[in-house]
């Protein structure tokens, strides 16, 4: 289809998709006016569904469509060189996309993406700010973080309406709200905890007006996400102090109600994570739960314009998400079901964590009749994933959301090329299972060279064969990926190259080290002071250079000194090791302690972040 220039008569397209068709055209080989290869028609047709259907006839090609989305969804396909009908049960379908953790995307960058989801059918962005957003009076709300004007947000509502995507404000209004309260001059008044806004505080309710008075000010939807989830200690700060010992679901409600009451003063209907309901029903505050009833009296304080966002990334089994979609429905309400897009605790795209999670809950809400999904794309410790990877998972995602096949992804890999410009045979060489099925290699580089925390997890949770094989993956991943360095546009190959040369090199030192530490072989660690440390010092450098580009490509320079801060501590940690290293065989120092800490035979985490993993103390960032 590369050689094919679509053009549409102007005074025949419909009105609600000529903006659409203006972007489109800014991008893409679509032409308005009569000059071209193909024509490409419109047809509006009425389904209980969202219907695409793109017909190819002897003078071009027909969109039959549903909605706007759809119709995007059409000019994509025919675009792909895809024909044939495809229908989705889903009301709204978008991405939640995380700009809390680090990484702001540009608005520039994201109206590129934004042109990208509705070419693959979606209909809503969220989001997710916890504190990246300017509000008046506020100067420490999100100080240093990069956080987006009023003009930005409203710069980008208006680009994503002409695409025909609802674009909706995703905050926070109890938890998670660590970033502005770490700011105790200004914010120690709303506190309950360092995470955790102080409940029945009026402070608060006027902080947390000027927060849902942002939104409404900054968009059109008249929707917003007010969070609320993973509040395990509420109630146990200074509230505790103020009022004494309450039942968690009691300050919920109170909380919960007086907040509805500020979105209905603007005019916005809320949703919240409904993960707390089901948490305090139980005593090992466990989400998952299908057997611990929740109060009834708590079920009545609910307010019923309220939404409810189930998420769930992590469940491979079918009945797991349907058995939740009922419980929201025993309760009284409509689930929202947010899946997952892999992009936390990676630094690309994972795509094997996605497979297994995505298929059965899709496969769930369409035999539930779930009208609404979402799929979020987390930046937990840093946000450090080359975000434009992940273009094949929303691809991909998307393209279930319309029908398409488990086991067939012909298409998928067409619409990557013509939507994202991707290249999907490189796309799929990346060795998943390496990135998040057991092993994080950023973790791994992180990792202190003199302590290992995190090598020595590995080799505890998963045994040494698993490492030696996840080695052997990446190598084989450098020697296939190589062709493709020069690749940026759905990811940076030349990024993911440093990525996987660097964990393999890291690797290879403290198990080089651990061995000929114990076996005394002194000549080995001579030469990895004078030759494989400054070696690997030199390769992080490179892959410092090429993070930075590949962040300054997409996102706001705020939170890369976090990233910046790790590799200059890595090299500082690196330099450290061999100097130690000479000392001791100088006869300087007796030992070197770090090798010497007893074994606990324990294990960390399943998922640590670089605070556990770059230092034996409390760290933070």
């Amino acid at each position: 289809m590369s050689n094919i220039m679509f053009f549409c008569a102007p005074e025949e397209v419909p009105a609600e998709l000529s903006s659409l068709l203006c972007e489109v055209s800014a991008g893409y080989p679509v032409s308005a006016g009569n000059c071209g290869t193909k024509k490409l028609s419109f047809r509006k047709i009425d389904s209980c569904e969202t219907v695409s259907n793109v017909i190819q006839e002897d003078n071009g090609v027909v969109v039959e469509y549903t909605s706007v989305a759809a119709a995007a969804r059409g000019i994509g396909s025919a675009l792909s060189g895809i024909s044939g009908r495809e229908t989705s049960p889903f009301k709204t379908l978008g991405i939640m996309l995380d700009v809390s953790r680090g990484m702001v995307m540009t608005t520039e960058h994201l109206k590129k993406w934004f042109l990208q989801l509705a070419l693959s059918g979606c209909n809503l962005v969220m989001l997710y700010t916890e504190d990246t957003y300017q509000l008046p009076g506020e100067p420490y709300f999100g100080r240093f973080r990069g956080a987006y004007s009023m003009e930005e947000i409203r710069d980008l509502d208006s680009y994503a309406q002409k695409v025909g995507i609802e674009l909706i404000g995703c905050i926070q209004t109890l938890g998670h709200m660590e970033q502005a309260l770490r700011w105790s001059c200004a914010y120690g008044s709303v506190s309950d905890t360092t995470q955790e806004l102080l409940a029945e505080e009026e402070k608060t309710y006027g902080l947390i007006r000027k927060m849902i008075g942002f939104w409404s000010k900054a968009l059109s939807s008249r929707r917003i996400h007010i969070g609320m989830d993973e509040t395990q200690n509420l109630g146990c700060g200074k509230y505790l102090k103020q009022h004494g010992y309450k039942s968690p679901f009691e300050i919920l409600s109170v909380h919960l109600n007086k907040v509805n009451a500020i979105c209905r003063e603007f005019g916005l209907d809320p949703m919240i994570w409904s993960d707390m309901y089901f948490r305090f029903a139980n005593k090992e505050h466990e989400y998952y739960d299908w057997t611990s009833e929740i109060p009834q009296d708590v079920q009545d304080a609910i307010p019923k314009n309220l939404g409810l966002v189930y998420w769930d990334y992590y469940h491979g089994e079918e009945s797991v998400y349907t058995n939740m979609i009922r419980r929201h429905r025993e309760i009284g309400f409509e689930p929202i079901i947010g899946s997952g897009i892999w992009t936390w605790m990676t630094p690309w795209y994972n795509h094997t964590q996605t497979y297994k999670t995505v298929i059965p809950c899709i496969s769930a809400c369409r035999k539930e009749n779930v009208k609404e999904l979402f799929f979020t794309m987390w930046g937990d410790d840093g946000g450090y994933c080359n975000y434009d990877s992940s273009l094949m998972g929303i691809i991909y995602c998307t393209d279930l959301a319309y029908g398409g096949s488990f086991e067939d992804d012909t298409n998928t890999g067409k619409r990557f090329s013509a939507v994202c410009h991707g290249n999907y045979a490189a796309a799929k060489l990346v060795p998943d299972p390496v990135i998040l099925g057991h092993i994080n290699p950023m973790l791994m580089i992180w990792d202190d060279p003199l302590m290992g925390i995190y090598y020595d997890e590995i080799i505890k949770r998963c045994g040494e064969d698993v490492l030696n094989e996840a080695v052997q993956k990446c190598r084989t991943a450098v020697s296939d990926l190589t062709p493709f360095r020069a690749e940026k546009e759905a990811g940076d190959y030349d990024y993911l190259l440093d990525v996987l040369q660097l964990f393999i090199r890291k690797t290879e030192l403290r198990k080089k080290f651990l061995a000929a530490y114990a076996q005394k072989d002194n000549s080995a660690l001579q030469e990895m002071a004078d030759t494989f440390i400054p070696e690997l010092v030199e390769l992080v450098k490179c892959f410092d250079q090429k993070f930075r580009f590949q962040w300054m490509s997409c996102a706001k320079p705020q939170g890369l000194e976090r990233i910046q801060l790790r590799n200059a501590g890595l090299i500082a940690r690196l330099q450290e090791t061999a100097c130690r290293i000479r000392e001791y065989l100088s006869g300087e120092t007796r030992s070197i302690p770090e090798l010497e800490e007893p074994d606990t035979g324990d294990i960390l985490s399943n998922a640590p972040g670089y605070g556990y993993i770059a230092t034996g103390s409390v760290n933070r960032f």
